[in-house]
């Protein structure tokens, strides 16, 4: 699950890789419409449904925030 999320990231921006910051959208990795892109990918991939409450900068601050989202979405 944790390869298919981060080639999902990768085609969306690949800099989100190797990012070891703390906030992807702070630093200008990542900009909104990059996000609901995302997003929509990761739903698609993981029959998932990531409800708005859940898309805050916390959760897509590095590659690790979004990996455990989508993990504990898949899990519920």
């Amino acid at each position: 699950m944790e390869e298919k999320i981060l080639e999902i990231l990768e085609e969306h921006c690949e800099e989100a890789i190797d990012y070891d910051g703390e906030s992807m959208m702070e630093d200008g990795i990542i900009d909104s419409f990059t996000v609901i892109n995302l997003i929509s990918d990761l739903e698609d991939e993981f029959d998932i449904e990531i409800d708005a409450k859940y898309v805050v900068a916390e959760n897509f601050k590095n590659k690790e925030a979004i990996i455990a989202l989508v993990q504990k979405l898949v899990e519920e």
